[in-house]
């Protein structure tokens, strides 16, 4: 990096000061679930087998859930489900954020802006709302609650508090991603895309502090990028239907990523005077297999690059807009590179959209 875009990235840099994750009760295993669901499903007997392999492929491990397996798949009205999302996101919320602020030594009545996260269901009051509420921030707090961005929306909460942040470099801004997918499962769905989320997503929340001073320990964001890609409104989202969210998720979305990701990358980099050889670690949202391989590719990283994304993935499974912070989390506390190493931190949601963060640690 050459000292004018040294300085440059100095001034508008940002710190996370820290990161919490929580998830319910509820561990779903691999196996558990494939054997709920053969009965379950409205497929052939010739087609179930292939089914059962694509649990196999998808590299989960194991989830968790705010209910136990056998009521997952018992069928509910909108209203009771977005009922129960209701009352687990509020609880799952007020954890993450709770414990967020716990572990940086924070209190809530310094945060000025709350922003929530959640694609996976809806309430008025927002849950910043109730957060405000529940954990004492100040009457004057801004709220910001973002619904519909889907997985992409932790990379860009990231993003747009980086950009406050600039402009407000003594303010703290917290950001509280609660995601409860496992809600949306419908059994009358055997859509190939139905059934690659099911054998995906995962239940969790995740909160992350950051402030616009750079004179404290933290990670810093230096710089973000956001994209939308043409043409692709088709390859990611939901369905709302009577019976709850359906999911849409278009067998080309990887290659459109290998074909088009790293032009972005290269982009957000060139403005910082570095380089891909420089990033030392990726923080990506671990949407699946096939989307982490086509990102590795498109970016020639190697696997240490990448491999808290394919640990969270495993051990959690994608969990939207909460699962990039999930890595993050993996990167700040168990993986942390040496000083001054950059990293990029990168997610995908419906439109198709991606953000980025520049981050370097400190």
């Amino acid at each position: 990096m050459s000292a004018d875009s040294d300085r440059r990235s100095q001034a508008r840099a940002s710190t996370i000061l820290g990161t919490s994750t929580v998830v319910p009760e509820y561990c779903l295993d691999q196996e558990s679930v494939k054997r709920a669901l053969r009965p379950l499903l409205p497929v052939s007997t010739n087609r179930l087998d292939a089914v059962m392999a694509l649990f196999d492929n998808a590299l989960v491990k194991r989830r968790f859930s705010v209910l136990p397996l056998e009521q997952l798949c018992v069928p509910r009205s909108l209203s009771d489900t977005m009922a129960l999302y209701r009352d687990s996101a509020v609880r799952l919320g007020r954890t993450a954020a709770a414990d967020c602020l716990a572990g940086a030594g924070v209190s809530a009545r310094v945060v000025d802006l709350v922003i929530t996260l959640s694609c996976t269901g809806f309430m008025i009051p927002s849950l910043d709302a109730h957060l405000a509420q529940d954990l004492g921030f100040r009457p004057d707090v801004r709220r910001l609650p973002i619904t519909e961005l889907g997985c992409v929306a932790g990379a860009a909460a990231l993003a747009r508090a980086h950009d406050f942040l600039a402009g407000h470099p003594e303010a703290h801004v917290l950001i509280v991603a609660v995601e409860l997918p496992t809600l949306s499962f419908q059994r009358s769905d055997a859509s190939t895309a139905q059934l690659v989320s099911t054998a995906l997503f995962g239940d969790g929340a995740a909160a992350v502090l950051l402030t616009g001073r750079r004179s404290v320990p933290g990670v810093a964001v230096l710089d973000a990028e956001t994209h939308l890609f043409p043409n692709s409104l088709d390859l990611l989202g939901f369905d709302l239907r009577d019976d709850g969210l359906h999911v849409v998720l278009a067998k080309e979305l990887p290659e459109t990523l290998r074909a088009t990701f790293g032009a972005v990358v290269d982009r957000l980099l060139d403005r910082a005077g570095i380089g891909r050889a420089d990033l030392e670690c990726c923080v990506f949202h671990p949407g699946g297999k096939r989307i982490l391989l086509a990102i590795e590719e498109a970016l020639g990283l190697d696997r240490a690059q990448t491999q808290p994304s394919w640990d969270v993935l495993r051990e959690y499974g994608n969990l939207s807009s909460a699962a990039v912070l999930f890595v993050l989390e993996r990167w700040m506390k168990q993986h942390r590179p040496r000083p001054g190493a950059y990293g990029l931190l990168g997610a995908f949601g419906p439109g198709l959209s991606t953000e980025l963060c520049l981050l370097q640690w400190n």
